[in-house]
């Protein structure tokens, strides 16, 4: 026969298990948001031109991420939620710009220590930092390097889409669908961006051709 003493020793034994996770689940809730803001800001800086700033922020936030992910051995149930996922996520993008503007080679998910999952999301986004790195070059008139920066977002894309898992083991599908609108609206963009540069010069051409004949209608 069950007795109060032994469910109340048994209750108090699951409190104190809970007590100790409900602790961690607080203190990697504070982690991760610091990881989400550090490569946010690194990310800002980057496409700025402060590339030291943005290597600084870079470098603490893979140290958060080192120390998230031994804060949680053990504790698998908090590590594969959400939010860990998120802040692995927002990392592997910031780095990725990072090595892409710097011309470095871009660090694995072993090497940051972070589920391939988690890697392969951050790619995905990845490829609209790409698009807003894009527009600045487009808008400061580099037309030629603008669509160099298309090229390579169009092949990160391609690589992408070979990537074909149920959404229970990684939910790359709607990261594929976010890129797949991405790289169709820099298609049009750089497409709009030639068209009017030969229209330019089209008129360019009449103009001069126009003034150089322009002697010969006065006499």
């Amino acid at each position: 026969m069950v007795t109060l003493d032994e469910i109340r020793e048994m209750v108090e034994g699951i409190r104190s298990e809970l007590d100790v996770e409900d602790e961690l689940r607080e203190n990697a809730l504070k982690l991760t948001r610091e990881i989400v803001r550090l490569s946010g800001d690194a990310v800002k800086a980057l496409h700025r031109r402060d590339f030291e700033e943005a290597r600084k922020r870079l470098d603490e936030a893979r140290e958060k991420v080192s120390s998230l992910r031994d804060m949680l051995k053990g504790h698998e149930a908090i590590y594969f939620t959400g939010y860990v996922q998120t802040a692995h996520q927002e990392l592997v993008e910031a780095l990725l710009l990072y090595s892409y503007l710097m011309g470095e080679r871009a660090p694995t998910h072993e090497e940051l220590g972070i589920p391939a999952a988690d890697y392969v999301l951050g790619l995905g986004d990845f490829i609209g930092e790409l698009r807003r790195h894009f527009l600045i070059t487009l808008m400061e008139g580099r037309l030629e390097r603008a669509e160099e920066v298309f090229r390579f977002m169009e092949a990160v894309y391609h690589e992408l889409m070979t990537l074909d898992y149920p959404k229970g083991l990684v939910n790359v599908r709607q990261k594929q669908d976010q890129a797949r609108r991405v790289v169709e609206r820099t298609l049009e963009d750089i497409t709009r961006a030639k068209l009017e540069g030969r229209l330019e010069e089209l008129l360019t051409a009449t103009v001069e051709r126009l003034d150089g004949g322009g002697g010969d209608r006065t006499r």
